[in-house]
């Protein structure tokens, strides 16, 4: 399924002169960067004159920040899809699962280092400042790790990745503008990587410290201060494309909260989706994830209600999961075993809505020198891994017919609504 470099060549060369394009990427874990990856294949084999390797900007947060400094380097997103989703390629480019859930041994046993001194003192706050039995065990919470695993694999990954010959660990030599935020733990404030006094940070730290999960992985330090995941200020950071003047945004956020009670439309034939009548029934690992996932989500909207406010002018596209689709919700964030399937389905359902909304979608491509790829689009066999589907029998060929009949609908109902 790789695709070589000269469609990309000839589409960029379509677009040659014409509007500036960015791509913001948020995060989500490892279930984020296999979304990512499956929507952004999708996505470039149907969008002609889209090159995602020669876009105008980049920016990440947390897994979209690993997903953008690859694309920023030259690796292509069948590339990525090769190395993360297939476990293929040469050793030094594949992601392995195993780079995500080293044990923070070294944390680890700094904390339990500290743990004589901490009880210590918890026992003198307790037996001589008369302090309650709580106040004084309070005082061990410092002997917690402050993360259960280690990102310096995947750090080292980056490192050998993006210092082979062609590409670069340093944001100010890359030929594409790359932003990755994070979070510095101390003060709560987005630091931009890859800005002006912010560039000088090698690209895989700056990707490290974005993805340290608080709980998960313990904050990064860098240059005596100490970084965390980016998306705990803003879920998004389109700003950062917004005010470099591009005109068109293509925005990827894998993490939605789920719509219970409602079966997934446009079934992708071959999938098993399940229908979820209440969350309270997955008892709490449900309830948390969507409770993330709202919180998460929420911000996002009033973000992205912000963007159009504040920058009129551009262009922003968002492609997310359905709301109502159960594969992508029930999947771990951490979910490495059904990885193939998860990037096929992202993959699948992204064709699904670039034909939903085909018409609106048309006229906003074409303002910026873009177009979509019909025949692609609307060709039942394409798939992210393995072979081609066989042609449908006449009974899922009803069942598709009836599924694309549910896409048309979707395209003119969006479409009366921007007349």
């Amino acid at each position: 399924m790789a695709r070589s470099s000269a469609p990309r060549r000839r589409r960029a060369a379509e677009r040659a002169g014409g509007a500036r394009i960015g791509l913001a990427l948020a995060g989500g874990g490892p279930l984020g960067a296999i979304y990512e990856i499956g929507a952004l294949c999708a996505l470039e084999e149907a969008i002609v004159g889209l090159d995602l390797n020669a876009l105008d900007g980049y920016v990440g947060v947390s897994a979209g920040g690993l997903i953008a400094s690859a694309l920023a380097n030259g690796i292509t997103v069948r590339q990525l899809c090769t190395s993360f989703i297939e476990g293929k390629g040469p050793r030094a480019e594949v992601i392995k699962p195993a780079l995500f859930v080293q044990p923070a041994w070294g944390e680890y046993v700094q904390r339990l280092a500290a743990l004589p001194a901490l009880l210590a003192r918890a026992a003198a706050v307790y037996l001589f400042d008369r302090h309650s039995l709580l106040a004084a065990l309070e005082r061990l919470g410092a002997a917690l790790p402050t993360g259960l695993l280690s990102n310096a694999p995947l750090e080292a990954q980056l490192r050998r990745m993006y210092g082979a010959a062609g590409r670069s660990n340093d944001f100010r030599r890359l030929p594409r503008r790359l932003v990755v935020v994070a979070t510095d733990l101390d003060s709560g404030a987005a630091v931009p990587f890859g800005t002006p006094g912010w560039d000088h940070v090698p690209i895989s730290e700056a990707v490290a410290a974005s993805a340290a999960l608080p709980g998960l992985f313990p904050p990064r330090a860098i240059e005596g201060r100490w970084y965390v995941d980016g998306a705990l200020k803003k879920t998004l950071h389109a700003s950062v494309l917004l005010d470099m003047g591009v005109d068109l945004v293509l925005c990827l956020n894998p993490l939605v909260p789920f719509q219970a009670g409602l079966p997934g439309r446009h079934r992708v034939l071959g999938s098993a989706q399940r229908h979820i009548p209440s969350l309270v029934a997955g008892g709490l690992p449900l309830v948390m994830s969507q409770a993330l996932r709202t919180l998460i989500h929420s911000r996002f909207e009033i973000g992205m209600r912000g963007y159009a406010h504040s920058h009129p002018g551009t262009d922003i596209v968002l492609f997310e999961p359905e709301h109502h689709d159960p594969e992508l919700f029930l999947a771990n964030l951490f979910e490495y075993g059904h990885r193939r399937a998860l990037a096929e389905h992202a993959y699948q359902r992204t064709r699904v809505d670039l034909r939903s909304r085909r018409t609106v979608l048309s006229r906003t491509l074409a303002r910026h020198g873009l177009a979509l790829d019909h025949a692609t689009l609307d060709d039942p066999t394409r798939r992210l891994l393995g072979r081609p589907r066989q042609r449908p029998g006449p009974a899922r060929a009803a069942a598709r017919t009836l599924a694309r009949l549910d896409e048309v609908l979707d395209d003119l109902e969006r479409t009366l609504g921007t007349v």
